[in-house]
């Protein structure tokens, strides 16, 4: 067993008896947690359950769609809500069936169909050819491609997806300067393929996990409910700046030996060749996800005047914009399932235990607030949300980033939005930051992918990723300050 695999069992050993120290720590040894006025045990029974979940989460001592689903039994096993045992069971499913679940649901199954019939890897290789294929445009290619798949599919299904023809790439280039290995330019190409997975993912509410998880935050604890359109302008344009960047720091690891100009055309080419003509099925598929994506930009015109009908189906019912965005999901997956557009097989492969995870995510955030717990954290972070909004972002946006590095992004962000100060800005700002982790092979599931290529070293990764995590913690923090906080 190497000495990383070891490291992340014994990790996982220390984390699973961890978790429950922690828990009876702070549920049953007296402290301050246990006299807030009005609220009797219930924060400490919170801040247990909630310090339970982040031992095991950022640990992975038991697999992560298990922890998320431990609120289910401690909430109303230890009263948290205070409702009586059914009344904290049926408060404790709630967040499970949040409208957020449903759109991620359907986003997920679009995302399947179009990667069953090819859509987008065609997206993906028009894309390239598009932006052209001398070195540092076919560099530039490959990271604007992987990106704008990224926001529509999984990252771990884009990477994958994409280092293949990476590869192909490579070859082709290689056989062409006479069997010369192109180290640098390899590795910043595979490279481009992980981080481009990881900042695409950023752009839009289906991108990735850790955005579902943010705008059901903002929505159940804030009452601010972000519109598609809204949290496209909110992440996509952050997206748009730092694909640049992220070039830009490739390119200078990439220079030292440029293949020629013109052979990234004929791998191109013959990839998109390969794919054949559009089948039925593949416009099909592109004419459900251009319906869906059309009408989610255009959510916040056509809601108002859907919400006089629905009140009058269901009388007292508030159309918000969640249930707007997922009713279309859910219409799209179920045209993609009736018409047997995307098979069982294909779906199979949905890394279904996602949808418990943003559950678990939300119930953690709900049991915080509704036992008190929310005041408490409050008081206790009063002299970080003094500060100057400018070293907040800073501060927030360094330790997502550095947290991101050694664990999951879901984990870190589950956390970290459930103790930050209550300032959309600030909340923002750990968003976004959360899947910017560019430094380890272990970061996110990308980053190993394209590590197993055997163009990638891991001293190369690290010093290539901590540049890039230090310029993401300090343009996000930028972002948010200058832009952000004047969108929202």
């Amino acid at each position: 067993m190497a000495a990383e695999e070891k490291g992340v069992v014994a990790s996982r050993h220390l984390g699973l008896v961890a978790g429950p120290a922690v828990f009876a720590l702070l549920a049953f040894v007296p402290s301050g947690l246990h006299r807030i006025p009005g609220f009797g045990h219930r924060p400490a029974y919170a801040a247990a359950a909630a310090g339970l979940m982040a031992v095991w989460w950022f640990t992975e001592a038991v697999p992560i769609a298990v922890t998320a689903a431990a609120p289910l039994v401690l909430y109303p096993l230890f009263g948290v809500f205070g409702r009586g045992l059914a009344g904290d069971a049926l408060r404790t499913v709630e967040p499970y069936l949040d409208a957020y679940i449903f759109l991620f649901l359907g986003g997920m199954t679009l995302g399947a169909a179009m990667e069953q019939w090819g859509l987008h890897r065609r997206v993906a290789l028009y894309i390239m050819r598009g932006v052209g294929t001398e070195p540092r445009r076919l560099l530039l290619g490959m990271l604007v491609a992987t990106a704008f798949v990224s926001m529509w599919i999984s990252n771990t299904a884009t990477a994958v997806m994409m280092m293949p023809i990476g590869m192909a790439l490579l070859a082709q280039l290689e056989a062409g300067e006479g069997g010369r290995r192109l180290g640098g330019f390899g590795a910043s190409l595979m490279l481009s393929i992980a981080y481009a997975a990881n900042v695409g993912g950023i752009g839009t509410k289906i991108g990735t996990g850790t955005n579902s998880i943010f705008v059901g935050f903002l929505s159940e604890k804030l009452g601010y409910e972000m519109s598609f359109l809204r949290y496209m302008a909110v992440g996509l344009p952050f997206v748009a700046l730092f694909i640049p960047v992220v070039w830009w720091v490739l390119w200078q690891n990439a220079k030292g030996d440029l293949p020629g100009a013109t052979r990234g055309r004929e791998v191109l080419e013959r990839e998109l060749t390969a794919l054949g003509a559009w089948s039925g099925r593949e416009r099909f598929v592109a004419l459900i996800f251009l319906g869906a994506a059309g009408l989610w930009i255009s959510g916040d015109v056509l809601r108002p005047l859907i919400a006089p009908r629905v009140a009058v189906v269901a009388p007292g019912f508030k159309l918000l914009g969640k249930h707007f965005e997922a009713g279309v999901a859910m219409m799209a997956a179920a045209v993609l399932v009736a018409t047997r557009t995307v098979s069982r097989a294909q779906l199979a492969r949905v890394p279904w235990s996602t949808l418990l995870l943003l559950g678990g995510s939300f119930a953690m955030a709900a049991g915080i607030e509704g036992s008190g717990l929310s005041g408490f954290l409050t008081q206790t972070l009063d002299p970080v949300a003094r500060l100057p909004l400018l070293a907040q972002l800073g501060l927030v946006s360094a330790a997502t980033v550095a947290l991101s590095a050694v664990a999951s992004n879901t984990a870190t962000v589950n956390v970290l939005l459930n103790v930050l100060p209550r300032s959309l800005p600030v909340l923002s700002a750990c968003a976004l930051a959360a899947s910017c982790d560019f430094a380890l092979p272990a970061g996110t599931p990308p980053n190993a992918i394209v590590f197993g290529s055997g163009y990638v070293r891991l001293p190369q990764m690290m010093r290539i990723g901590l540049v890039l995590d230090l310029l993401a913690a300090a343009l996000i923090a930028a972002y948010a300050f200058f832009y952000l906080r004047f969108v929202l």
